[in-house]
């Protein structure tokens, strides 16, 4: 690439990853319901997901996931019912009420794979990549899946970037909240609500 196309893809890709999206809402209900460990681990099993999708892009899965609706669709339903799933697992929570939860490896692993599992079971995700990459891919300078490979990379890690800062903020506005609420039952309950709210949303979109 063209020093003038890099960098215009990466302003491209910060402005998308700034923009709050299903990740970055699933990141910030972690971070502010269970702390600012457990939104940062959510946020590296986001990049993990986006890997997958990277992955499955260059592979041509993705494109296939586009002409294949049944493929598409039951992916789209996986991730929905996972998501509900998360929700109604946060909402039946029974948790110390004064206390804010403390991870051990096990539990870090837990919450690193479901951030990687909501992000892997999010067909937009995937093609998303279809759709965007392959604007910034120029065949005659080089191999097409190589510098699509790259550049999916570059926008994976300045969006891991931008959703661990979202954690950190998010996990401060939360620990703001359980000084003055007394108990972290509220914002688990907000969460679930909240991966419920996105399970449903996903269900219901539609396949572009």
């Amino acid at each position: 690439m063209t020093t003038h196309s890099l960098i215009l893809f990466v302003l491209a890709g910060l402005l998308l990853n700034i923009t709050p999206g299903p990740d970055v809402l699933y990141i910030v209900a972690r971070a502010a319901s269970q702390g600012r460990t457990a939104g940062f681990v959510s946020a590296l099993g986001i990049g993990a997901g986006g890997l997958l999708h990277i992955s499955a892009a260059v592979a041509g899965v993705s494109t296939l996931m586009m002409r294949l609706p049944a493929v598409y669709d039951g992916v789209r339903w996986l991730g929905a019912a996972y998501l509900v799933y998360l929700g109604v697992r946060a909402l039946m929570k029974k948790a110390p009420a004064a206390e804010l939860k403390t991870f051990d490896d096990h539990g870090l692993r837990r919450v690193f794979w479901q951030g990687f599992l909501t992000n892997a079971l999010n067909p937009k995700v995937a093609l998303f990549f279809v759709a965007f990459l392959p604007q910034f891919v120029d065949p005659g300078r080089g191999s097409a899946p190589v510098q699509f490979l790259l550049l999916g990379l570059i926008f994976n890690v300045n969006g891991t970037i931008v959703n661990l800062a979202y954690a950190a903020l998010a996990s401060s506005a939360g620990a703001w909240l359980r000084r003055h609420l007394g108990s972290r039952g509220v914002l688990d309950r907000l969460a679930g609500a909240l991966f419920i709210a996105l399970g449903i949303r996903l269900a219901l979109a539609r396949r572009p």
